[in-house]
């Protein structure tokens, strides 16, 4: 009798848990005298594929349908299981997004469905109010239909450096880089003759030695009148070559070289692609190759003529007062040819691909969406945006990709 009585009790016991953890349905209310809602854990499917709500012998389906035309809301109705005619239901949609935004759906009679007045914009992600009118009777439904969103504690977003910034307007600056050789300005390179027929009789500098304009950097004897004189030098600069010394004759070899290297040419190699953007007067940038140092000019020529291989010259003076531009060393060159002020855009880093889309995560409190973004011009870290967010929003610019896993982990289903 005892063993009975313990098997009925787990019985009750179980049926309990039973009851406890059923499946819960969409929330839906018929109008006939007050009713409650109900939540939606599992999605129920329509004969069209698209989500199923039922209140009684009423059922409507709920379908985005976006195959060959912008994503648009159809709805299917049916009493008892057969298809009632769309012209007999009256379906007003609410959807509820992500900052405070509503887009209310009406709909119209359209073959056996109705279909909503407008397009239904990524993401895909909103809570839905459901009012319908049928024989008098109204019905509704809510429930959430969530993609491409997570929520991450300030604690998470601190500990992985996740940044954020408000989309807006930027002024974009589009640079071709060009890569050249410095060089020495021809106009600031010197060779020393000597005037008269005669001899070296002394040279008074070594290579490598700085001079000043005027300096005596030799001393010249004049064969024909038998008389001493100096050799000055033209202009201020530095000795990098002797060709005679002390006792030689002179003849139409120059005596020694003296550079000028204040300043010096960059002389940049510009693709067919490159060269018609480049105008005279436009800023340059000018950077070693190992960014240590940089100097800013503007473009002072263009050569008119392409070389043998297909490149065009262009150059840029840059000052060179220590020293560090050498004759011979390669450098690379930014050239700002063209800025542009939109009215929205976001930084490169913030781009992630979602569903074969570029998007970025737009930040409300500590939930994260997607949005579609439609991009224009990329010029530096910003891309200009052309639709798909809203000013002022705010975003991930910094290690987005967190965000896209995090999305992907929780199931990133797009089936309407």
């Amino acid at each position: 009798m005892k063993l009975i009585k313990r098997i009925y009790s787990i019985k009750i016991l179980l049926l309990c848990l039973t009851t406890l953890f059923m499946p819960i349905q969409v929330m839906a209310s018929g109008n006939h005298g007050g009713g409650h809602d109900h939540a939606a854990e599992e999605e129920e499917k329509g004969p069209n594929g698209g989500r199923l709500l039922s209140d009684g012998e009423l059922s409507i389906e709920m379908k985005i349908f976006e195959a060959g035309v912008p994503p648009e809301m159809r709805i299917y109705s049916y009493w008892k299981g057969e298809l009632i005619k769309p012209q007999e239901m009256m379906v007003q949609v609410t959807l509820d997004r992500l900052g405070g935004i509503q887009d209310p759906i009406s709909f119209e009679p359209e073959k056996d469905y109705l279909v909503g007045d407008q397009e239904v914009v990524e993401p895909h992600s909103f809570d839905v109010t459901v009012m319908a009118y049928y024989q008098n009777k109204s019905y509704h439904w809510h429930f959430a239909s969530h993609e491409g969103r997570a929520e991450i504690s300030d604690r998470l977003l601190k500990k992985s450096d996740v940044r954020i910034e408000k989309v807006g307007p930027q002024n974009l600056t589009f640079n071709e880089t060009l890569f050249g050789v410095v060089e020495v300005p021809q106009d600031k390179q010197y060779q020393l003759h000597a005037p008269y027929a005669g001899l070296v009789k002394s040279i008074l500098v070594k290579p490598g030695d700085k001079v000043s304009k005027g300096q005596q950097v030799a001393i010249l004897f004049n064969s024909k009148t038998l008389t001493e004189y100096p050799l000055v030098s033209p202009a201020s600069g530095e000795v990098t070559q002797i060709n005679l010394n002390t006792g030689d004759n002179v003849n139409e070899t120059a005596i020694l070289e003296i550079v000028d290297l204040s300043e010096v040419w960059v002389n940049l190699s510009a693709f067919p692609e490159n060269v018609e953007k480049l105008a005279l007067g436009q800023k340059v940038t000018v950077y070693d190759l190992h960014h240590h140092e940089l100097q800013t000019s503007e473009i002072s020529y263009i050569a008119p003529k392409m070389t043998g291989g297909h490149i065009a010259r262009a150059r840029t003076i840059i000052k060179n007062l220590d020293g560090h531009w050498r004759p011979g060393m390669h450098v690379k060159a930014d050239i700002e040819t063209k800025t542009k002020l939109v009215s929205l855009a976001v930084k490169s880093s913030a781009i992630q691909n979602f569903r074969d889309m570029p998007v970025v995560f737009a930040k409300f409190g500590n939930t994260f969406e997607v949005r579609m973004v439609k991009l224009g011009e990329q010029a530096g870290d910003y891309i200009e945006v052309l639709g798909g967010i809203i000013p002022g929003t705010e975003y991930v610019t910094n290690n987005s990709f967190l965000l896209k896993a995090e999305v992907l982990k929780d199931g990133a289903s797009h089936d309407h």
